[in-house]
């Protein structure tokens, strides 16, 4: 007999090739995150500023994918380097306003996404889904030993 981890393996594959926000025409408009960037801002406004050293453990990345994707985040205006604000010899990279804004917005039309999806959930039904996807996230972390910064 199959273990029901089966089942949610599958569900999760299905889960990871939808996208909850729907765009005219089925496009991205000019100025859509990538979801490289989504998650790469996201983290630096929660964590603050990192270095490229930081970023690679983070995301468990080489520094040269991390250093595309931050020289691409740069050339789009949505982060910039800064001197470490602990004195360190690295340079760190922080959100810029132009890049917290984009991802505000972004993130606004996640939830919108959301809300359509769940429209007919009731408020304690979105609670427990969300403290028993939190949960299953947060057992990643922990066994990978690289726990995620929440708000």
């Amino acid at each position: 007999m199959a273990r029901p981890t089966h089942d949610l393996e599958y569900e999760q594959m299905l889960l990871s090739r939808h996208s909850l926000v729907h765009r005219k025409g089925g496009r991205p408009k000019n100025g859509t995150l990538e979801r490289s960037a989504y998650i790469l801002l996201s983290r630096i406004r929660i964590q603050g500023p990192m270095s490229i050293g930081e970023l690679s453990e983070a995301f468990e990345l080489d520094a040269s994918t991390l250093n595309r994707q931050t020289a691409a985040a740069m050339r789009a205006g949505l982060v910039e380097r800064i001197p470490d604000p602990e004195g360190g010899m690295a340079r760190k990279f922080r959100i810029t306003d132009d890049g917290a804004r984009i991802l505000d917005e972004e993130r606004e039309l996640m939830v919108g996404g959301l809300d359509r999806v769940m429209a007919d959930w009731a408020d304690d039904d979105i609670a427990a889904f969300t403290a028993y996807l939190r949960r299953f996230n947060m057992d990643i972390e922990r066994l990978a030993g690289r726990p995620w910064p929440r708000p």
